[in-house]
């Protein structure tokens, strides 16, 4: 029991040391507000901001595409009152000068756009598709059929198909788009985690043990209880963040629906029983990812398995952390130690952009289940909905690494927090592993 109470106390010391800091409190209600402006600002400007407006001047010899070319806000096309050379040559404020040569429907390939400052994806995109459908257009009245505008209207056809969850009882809608989003926003948050906590917990143990107070606190309590302690402070640091940005983001979902327009919310509720009479104007894509991210149960399963694998793959790896900063005197000196540990976080950061894209592929599910990756591998296929075996045994394995790692960590940090004045090799700590 007196064993308990000193890893009670030290885990006080270090979570209350922590939380009372304003930039804990700061950073813990503006990074739900900073991630929803990361996710809607880039798409926000894009709808705001329309740039200046572009006017390129045409030169149409075949005079079949000029008067179908539509301008917009964005860009203006201009009937060119000169000749090319002399407008390639004349500074009028333009962007640029595009030139259609007389035998454009067989040679396309020799349209040219004569640009004087640097262009844009989106207009070039812009007057390449205007282009196409143009000639597109010339090219299938030359077969003389009767009535091809609207046989054009009536085959053209957009499709969007509704995507169902067949592994559960009933219909349930699904968005890949979203369930993509969130699992890159999962593995990126953890992986912010691990680096930023793990380097908490090894920090913490060097400035103490260059302030010589690891020595007054063995005293009175083991090392392997000091290690503890001070691992799972930190831990429950992180998971407070973690409980708060739940509570907020499962309180705006479940308020969502009430905000939203009477014919788009009735439309969740029909997608959600894969019901497809629909009656707003939403999209189906649209339509899926709100009723999504307004699923109570999907909300809370996605943040159960979140803190589950943020919690024991933070101990895991602080565990690693206050063993290599036991081992040294000065954070200079812990990146050689260091580097072997964060190695796996990068790669499964890196992984995690091709996993999602086959989440249920064979190096998916392989590097899910290895230790040093499964947090941020897993979390970024837990979204799509994989069998639920996957991640339990995925954390099963994780909780045996980390006991394993914490009982390795608690021999060389015996060792290393009396050692002074000397960087270890990897020699040396290897046998500081082996001492009785």
């Amino acid at each position: 029991m007196a064993r308990d109470n000193k890893i009670g106390i030290i885990i006080a010391r270090e979570y209350y040391e922590r939380v009372r800091k304003k930039s804990f409190i700061i950073v813990t209600l503006l990074m739900p507000i900073f991630m929803i402006a990361l996710m809607v600002a880039p798409a926000l400007l894009m709808t705001v901001t329309t740039g200046d407006t572009k006017v390129v001047d045409v030169i149409d010899k075949s005079g079949l595409i000029l008067p179908k070319l539509e301008s917009d806000q964005a860009l203006v096309f201009a009937p060119a009152e000169q000749t090319l050379d002399s407008l390639r040559v004349t500074d009028n404020g333009h962007f640029g000068v595009l030139y259609i040569p007389a035998d454009v429907v067989d040679r396309p390939d020799r349209i040219r756009l004569y640009a004087n400052e640097a262009s844009s994806v989106a207009l070039e995109e812009n007057i390449n598709g205007q282009l196409s459908k143009i000639i597109e257009d010339i090219k299938l009245r030359d077969y003389n059929i009767e009535n091809i505008d609207k046989i054009l209207a009536d085959v053209r056809t957009n499709v969007s198909v509704q995507v169902l969850d067949n592994s559960t009882e009933g219909e349930s809608s699904t968005s890949t788009l979203t369930s993509f989003a969130i699992g890159t926003l999962l593995g990126f948050i953890l992986y912010m985690f691990l680096i930023l906590y793990g380097q908490m917990v090894m920090t913490s143990v060097i400035e103490e043990k260059g302030n010589r107070v690891l020595e007054v606190l063995v005293s009175s309590c083991t090392p392997f209880q000091m290690m503890m302690g001070k691992i799972l402070g930190v831990a429950l640091v992180a998971l407070t963040q973690i409980a708060i940005w739940g509570v907020l983001i499962t309180a705006a979902a479940a308020v969502l629906p009430a905000l939203l327009p009477p014919d788009v919310a009735a439309d969740m509720v029909a997608s959600q029983a894969g019901n497809q009479a629909f009656h707003s104007n939403v999209d189906a894509d649209t339509l899926s990812a709100l009723t999504l991210i307004t699923d109570l149960r999907y909300i809370i399963n996605i943040f159960f398995w979140f803190i589950m694998f943020a919690v024991f793959g933070f101990l895991f790896y602080a565990a690693l952390f206050a063993a290599a900063g036991s081992a040294v005197d000065n954070i200079q000196d812990a990146g050689q130690l260091t580097t072997p540990i964060m190695l796996p976080i990068i790669i499964a950061l890196l992984l995690e952009f091709t996993i999602i894209n086959d989440p249920n592929s064979s190096l998916a599910f392989w590097f899910s289940m290895i230790p040093f990756t499964s947090p941020i591998v897993m979390l970024a296929r837990v979204p799509f909905g994989i069998p639920l075996w996957q991640p339990a045994l995925s954390l099963a394995l994780l909780v045996a690494s980390f006991v394993a790692a914490t009982w390795l960590a608690g021999k060389i940090y015996r060792v290393g927090i009396f050692m002074y004045g000397k960087k270890p090799s990897l020699k040396e700590i290897v046998r500081w592993v082996k001492y009785k």
